[in-house]
């Protein structure tokens, strides 16, 4: 009788068809997986990165369409690997899931910003002329203060 503390027996992983274990993927499927991770992680630091209200609207847009990029080129590095029965690139999922993120991240930022374009470049013109901390905590406050009574008329209307 089987104790609580007994693991189930470790499958050994599936063999690919003949019994034999699956081919390498190709060198070619390996370079769009490795293509896609780097991507990817381009894309999330494009978002991290983005810094100027005016100038961060096209970096986002860029790390949109870069972190498309990324999942597609792993979407088809794992797909092109099953369809030819060779192993998967070790970088393909990574790199899908990275690309995923750059791109959700992204149109996440860019919803944002629509929603909130009038607030952001007034407090982008307020930061402008503020030559103080005294100032800047000013701006700072108004658009705190601004953004709230956005969203307060959001969930009441």
């Amino acid at each position: 009788m089987p104790t609580p503390t007994d693991r189930p027996p470790t499958r050994p992983p599936r063999p690919a068809l003949g019994g034999r274990p699956p081919a390498p993927p190709d060198p070619v499927l390996q370079q769009r997986a490795w293509t896609a991770l780097g991507l990817g992680g381009l894309s999330l630091v494009g978002v991290a990165l983005a810094g100027g209200l005016r100038r961060s609207v096209y970096v986002v847009v860029a790390t949109l369409l870069i972190g498309a990029l990324a999942a597609w080129l792993g979407g088809t590095a794992t797909s092109r690997a099953r369809r030819a029965g060779t192993a998967r690139p070790r970088s393909a999922v990574p790199g899908t899931i990275l690309g995923i993120l750059g791109l959700s991240f992204s149109a996440v930022t860019l919803i944002v910003f629509a929603m909130f374009w009038n607030e952001l470049s007034a407090y982008s013109n307020c930061l402008s002329g503020a030559n103080t901390v005294t100032a800047q905590q000013a701006c700072q406050h108004q658009f705190s203060q601004t953004i709230s009574s956005d969203i307060r008329s959001l969930e009441s209307g």
